[in-house]
């Protein structure tokens, strides 16, 4: 009875991350499967750790910080990779072919294989800020990092994407085959 009365509006609550906590990992791991383990992992930490939890207006980033753990602790666990700059260039794809990004579903897989090229901590940064809208105090928080460090690898990150997605175009564009006009 008392566990019901102390928890009650914390399952709820922290239940109704799981989607957010997938798509953040997601966008980290960009392994459906590893992603939905993370986030699995996290809400069960959370669970087990929801005696931590201070504010209930805080529980959002509290659990992402946690999936961050679980994530430093799964790259930790690879130890088939000297550095993640090594793990970056691995996770490295050109299936996603800048020609094809015409529709909307094309640029988004366009877009996201961009991102998926930004080394992982430009890319945690730019998906807490741009993606789940938290502020840099809390990025800070949940990376356990300062906010200059935030501040310095959200515009690293942004710029990057720029150029990325600024050579997919121009690439997009020099391939297509030129129109001749026939009378």
């Amino acid at each position: 009875m008392i566990r019901r009365v102390l928890f009650g509006p914390f399952r709820p609550g922290i239940e109704s991350l799981r989607p957010v906590l997938y798509r953040i990992a997601y966008s980290w791991c960009h392994d459906p499967t590893l992603a939905d383990d993370l986030a699995q992992d996290t809400l069960s930490k959370a669970w087990t750790q929801c005696a931590q939890l201070r504010e209930a207006s805080a529980m959002k980033a509290w659990a992402v910080a946690i999936m961050h753990r679980c994530w430093m602790d799964h790259l930790r666990t690879r130890r088939d990779f000297d550095s993640l700059d090594d793990w970056q260039e691995t996770i490295e794809s050109a299936s996603d072919s800048p020609e094809t990004c015409c529709d909307r579903e094309q640029i988004v897989a366009c877009v996201r294989a961009a991102v998926a090229r930004l080394p992982l901590g430009q890319r945690q940064v730019l998906t807490l800020v741009d993606l789940e809208e938290f502020g840099y105090a809390e990025v800070a928080r949940i990376l356990d990092i300062p906010v200059g460090t935030v501040m310095s690898r959200l515009s690293r990150a942004r710029a990057g994407l720029r150029a990325i997605l600024d050579r997919a175009m121009r690439q997009q564009t020099a391939d297509r085959p030129a129109l001749r006009r026939v009378k």
